[in-house]
């Protein structure tokens, strides 16, 4: 008898134990939403976010038929309004010119930046705007036609160089040809408009620009694939999502909407299959997915924004071949923008 009393004894603890457990899950499950700090708030009130871009180029930013908007850059700023609203239209895009825009980041005016200018601690502690994080690895690069059979910028030789009459793209030249000891010409114009005219016309063998330039250029050219940007990198250009500087929040989901982008290339979750993945036992995953932890909530958005956004627009490698694969005439090697598992500069911490 006594046996049989401590043995219901104990399944009674189990059964406690497990309803503990379970009433915890559920708990857990209608997570606290932190409150809206000033800009999530604001766009709230708005009813949509408001992105721009600085200087639009063909693959980031686009106008299409109708005047839609289209590119890398749109499809980033479709992330965001994604995660604050689950809508991906809720977005207004705003083109800039170099001349102005952080005063608007200051006043509010707009919300985020998706690409500034490139990341330099000058644009970043200056002007009252934060640099969040690298959406795109650029760099000054070089473009040949296929026909002259170069295949690596250490290979040039005896070429005339298009190039813009800037002292810190001559200086990089001029570091290259010092390092391989080959001749060479420089052909200079005074706006990066100049070089796709000149280049076109012949008059010169290569060009020399950043290497989103060169893509824009080449995607204008009438057989892109007949001409090749060269691997080599003799720059750094870092691009990234730029905020104003004081709210920590909304620097937070814009920061961690582009890192969900890339860990979901990581772990392999796409817009085709992540509905398939919600039995999933991988924690990496489930993270992703909402469905295990504490990640939207505590910066005021929806435990699912990950996945809405991935369901949305794609993963980071899904945005990538959008804009810049074999669809578009003009295929961009992923190189410095491959993940760092595939031999690229591509990281983002884990969502954990």
């Amino acid at each position: 008898m006594t046996f049989r009393i401590t043995a219901l004894v104990r399944r009674l603890a189990v059964l406690l134990s497990i309803g503990m457990v379970a009433l915890t899950g559920a708990a857990s499950a209608q997570q606290t939403i932190a409150p809206a700090g000033p800009t999530l708030a604001a766009i709230r009130d708005r009813g949509h976010v408001i992105c721009a871009s600085v200087d639009p180029l063909p693959g980031f930013a686009q106008t299409g038929e109708a005047g839609r908007w289209t590119g890398f850059d749109i499809d980033f700023c479709r992330a965001i309004a994604v995660a604050v609203f689950n809508d991906p239209s809720r977005m207004e895009f705003v083109p800039l010119t170099g001349e102005s825009r952080f005063a608007l980041l200051q006043t509010g005016a707009i919300d985020v930046i998706a690409r500034n200018a490139p990341w330099t601690m000058r644009r970043d502690t200056s002007y009252g705007a934060i640099y969040l994080a690298t959406s795109f690895f650029d760099g000054q690069a070089i473009m040949v036609p296929q026909s002259l059979g170069f295949v690596s910028a250490y290979e040039l030789e005896d070429v005339n160089i298009c190039l813009v009459d800037e002292p810190e793209q001559l200086t990089n030249i001029k570091d290259l040809f010092f390092t391989t000891q080959a001749p060479y010409e420089e052909v200079l114009y005074e706006d990066r408009e100049d070089l796709a005219v000149a280049y076109r016309a012949g008059l010169c063998d290569a060009v020399s620009a950043p290497a989103s330039w060169l893509n824009a250029m080449r995607r204008s050219l009438p057989e892109p694939a007949t001409h090749r940007i060269l691997p080599e990198r003799i720059s750094k250009g870092v691009f990234g999502p730029v905020v104003r500087s004081g709210d920590g929040q909304w620097a937070d989901i814009v920061r961690w909407t582009l890192f969900a982008l890339i860990d979901a290339e990581e772990a392999g979750v796409t817009s085709l299959n992540i509905d398939s993945l919600a039995a999933a036992k991988t924690h990496r995953i489930r993270r992703l997915l909402g469905l295990e932890g504490e990640f939207g909530p505590g910066m005021g958005l929806d435990p699912k924004f990950i996945s809405n956004v991935i369901k949305a627009v794609g993963n980071y490698g899904e945005i990538f071949e959008r804009n810049f694969g074999a669809g578009t005439g003009a295929a961009v090697v992923r190189g410095q923008n491959a993940l760092w598992l595939n031999g690229g500069l591509l990281y983002a911490p884990p969502i954990e």
